[in-house]
């Protein structure tokens, strides 16, 4: 009934009451319709404890084009600046509408895309589909994908 805590790589559901759960057929057609995208895979940050001088190279992520990608917010908990953050990135990637469909995805047998669209639900948006294969779906039916970089 509430949110995934723990095990976030795990196999997910097939269902997430009151979100439509797409294929990466209908997700392409919500893509081309003009849906929001939202990835909401982790970020890696550069570790802390990392010798002066060491070079350290940040992991590339591939996106569907068009997605905002707003990290670390699939969690079953959130800070209040995280969740606000999510806030804010539904509100700037559908420009307010909350009848806009929204498409939350991360990667295969991924919690963190069934977290943030159930916690999109619970913020008023009407039209949230949750995208279960992600982006490992979406690459293997030979889809485009681009470069992402987390959202400010």
């Amino acid at each position: 009934a509430g949110y995934r805590l723990q095990d976030y790589r795990a196999p997910t559901p097939a269902t997430l009451q009151g979100a439509r759960v797409v294929s990466t057929a209908e997700a392409q057609q919500l893509w081309k319709a003009g849906a929001a995208f939202v990835d909401v895979l982790p970020h890696a940050p550069r570790p802390a404890n990392l010798p002066a001088g060491t070079i350290w190279q940040e992991k590339t992520r591939l996106d569907i084009p068009g997605s905002i990608w707003l990290p670390d917010t699939g969690y079953g908990t959130l800070a209040t600046t995280t969740e606000d953050y999510l806030r804010q990135g539904l509100d700037r990637a559908t420009k307010g509408d909350r009848a806009k469909w929204i498409v939350v995805y991360c990667l295969k047998n991924c919690w963190m895309s069934w977290n943030a669209a159930k916690r999109a639900l619970t913020m008023s948006y009407k039209n949230v589909a949750w995208y279960p294969d992600g982006t490992d779906g979406w690459h293997a039916a030979g889809l485009p994908l681009q470069e992402a970089k987390p959202a400010d």
